[in-house]
């Protein structure tokens, strides 16, 4: 199973963040499976890719704590494809869902 992760500083989470997260996600064609507060997930069409390079984004937005001083958003993807090669699909996904979500924080 390929899975790729990264964490990324924000200075505070607010709402508009959040609404910003959601629409660059379905910017890229992604479903929204399921959205909470501060926890969405979002999974490819099927059509495109095989079943098993179908990707999952899960993106958890963390709130400023008094200790660290600022938030920050994990963002996962993950899909059942064998990361043989460096430059797989879930990678590829990765890349782009990530430089997206650098932009908006």
């Amino acid at each position: 199973m390929a899975r790729y992760t990264n964490s990324l500083p924000v200075p505070e989470a607010t709402s508009r963040l959040r609404d910003s997260i959601v629409s660059s996600l379905q910017a890229f064609g992604l479903n929204m499976v399921y959205e909470n507060g501060d926890y969405l997930v979002a999974k490819e069409q099927p059509g495109q890719v095989s079943l098993s390079q179908l990707t999952t984004i899960e993106v958890l937005i963390n709130p400023p704590t008094v200790a660290a001083g600022s938030g920050c958003v994990d963002l996962v993807v993950k899909n059942e494809e064998l990361p043989l090669k460096r430059n797989n699909h879930c990678e590829q996904v990765f890349s782009a869902v990530n430089e997206a979500l650098v932009s908006l924080v």
